[in-house]
């Protein structure tokens, strides 16, 4: 049996047809994004393949979603973080009670869902209330994600459906103070985007890509990335760290090495999920090229001119770094010097740069110790030539040994 994984991106959708349950690679391809009805550009991108279609999606801008909170230090930021795990753009953070102008920021920044966060089981609730009330009597009717103070989740669903919001409750993404629980978030979020976004007709009106869609591209990366270090549990150094470069962000995704009998334990201290993504929203190739150039110079590293491959290899690095440093602040149950034994290099400026120029790229990241305290060397990096993340995290929940497959591909020799 072979099926067709599709990412259909805001510019280019690409397919890999894939054999199940090997998981072998038998052809790739793509084939421009086709605006306004976008399952024209995956029958072109799997134009003669007699497989079944599964995709994840990124059109559009993908899903666009802004957090409400309590506190802007403690509620909105577990879910933002959150919202980022679910591989979500997010567009606004609000914190504190919703007011008249505080509505019209909201509004402005058109997410398609909001998540309604605050308050930690059976603690402060008045919050939660007033802004589930504020947004049941707001003009707009956008989608919410109720992922905030269990004890009175009911009530204020009730709240939401009464004003004609449609609501899924979720569990608390933070369920006491420091311990985050995005995963039940993130599942509603997911079904939040198959039913709005792709279920609406700002994508397309045929309903085979209802059909089709199974997540938005990140959360299908992460997913990717989660597999790929379940295959590195056998390595002295099993974590994964991944870094997929476009033309606006750079979009780092964290699967960590953590001691089995102390994760629990470690990941409740710090508050921090087991599987994380990050977006670096100034290192971008395109778009975000100047910027990009002022963060490589502020790290010490020469700025790049205008050659796409030193643009990708001064984004990774500068990501990466920053990336390292954050997961020193974590503490143990970040990635630490112990954490990190596989770097990833993803994006079309590193799959389609001359090989041997991109190989000299993966040898200066990997000896890249600047900011990171060394904690890069000895590490192994490769490049997602194929494109393989996406497509194994579409395959990775009902078939894993081709997932596995897939991502065998990526391990060092």
């Amino acid at each position: 049996m072979e099926l067709a994984c599709v990412d259909i991106g805001s510019t280019w959708t690409k397919s890999a047809l894939v054999e199940v349950p090997t998981g072998r690679l038998r052809a790739t391809r793509q084939a421009p994004t086709t605006p306004g009805d976008v399952v024209a550009g995956v029958l072109a991108a799997t134009d003669g393949w007699d497989a079944e279609v599964r995709a994840c999606s990124s059109a559009g801008g993908g899903l666009r979603l802004a957090v409400v909170g309590y506190e802007e230090l403690i509620s909105a930021e577990a879910g933002h973080r959150a919202a980022l795990s679910a591989g979500a753009r997010v567009v606004h953070v609000a914190a504190g009670r919703l007011d008249g102008a505080a509505l019209a920021a909201l509004g402005a920044a058109a997410p398609d869902v909001v998540l309604l966060v605050g308050g930690t089981d059976g603690g402060e609730a008045g919050v939660l209330r007033h802004n589930a009330a504020a947004l049941a009597e707001w003009e707009r009717s956008v989608p919410v994600v109720l992922a905030g103070n269990v004890a009175v989740r009911d009530e204020v669903a009730a709240v939401l459906r009464a004003g004609g919001v449609p609501v899924s409750p979720a569990d608390n993404v933070l369920p006491d103070i420091g311990r985050l629980a995005p995963e039940s978030a993130r599942a509603a979020i997911r079904d939040v985007f198959l039913t709005h976004v792709i279920g609406g007709d700002r994508l397309s009106t045929d309903p085979r890509l209802r059909q089709w869609v199974r997540a938005v591209t990140p959360d299908a990366v992460l997913d990717g990335v989660a597999a790929l270090a379940d295959l590195r549990l056998a390595a002295e150094v099993p974590g994964v760290v991944v870094l997929d470069v476009g033309g606006a962000t750079t979009d780092v995704y964290c699967v960590p090495a953590v001691d089995a009998e102390q994760a629990g334990l470690r990941l409740a201290a710090v508050g921090v999920p087991s599987r994380r993504r990050t977006v670096e929203g100034d290192l971008g190739v395109h778009a975000s090229a100047d910027a990009l150039r002022a963060a490589a110079v502020a790290e010490g590293l020469p700025a790049p001119g205008d050659d796409p491959l030193a643009l990708g290899e001064a984004a990774a690095v500068v990501a990466l770094r920053r990336h390292l440093r954050a997961e020193a602040a974590y503490g143990p149950g970040g990635a630490s010097a112990r954490g990190v034994g596989l770097v990833v290099l993803s994006g079309g400026v590193f799959r389609h740069g001359d090989p041997a120029a991109v190989d000299a790229v993966v040898d200066r990241v990997a000896a890249d110790r600047g900011g990171a305290g060394g904690v890069v060397g000895g590490t192994p990096v490769v490049v997602d030539v194929r494109y393989v993340l996406a497509a194994a995290g579409l395959l990775a929940a009902d078939h894993p040994a081709a997932a596995g497959g897939l991502l065998a591909t990526l391990l060092p020799r």
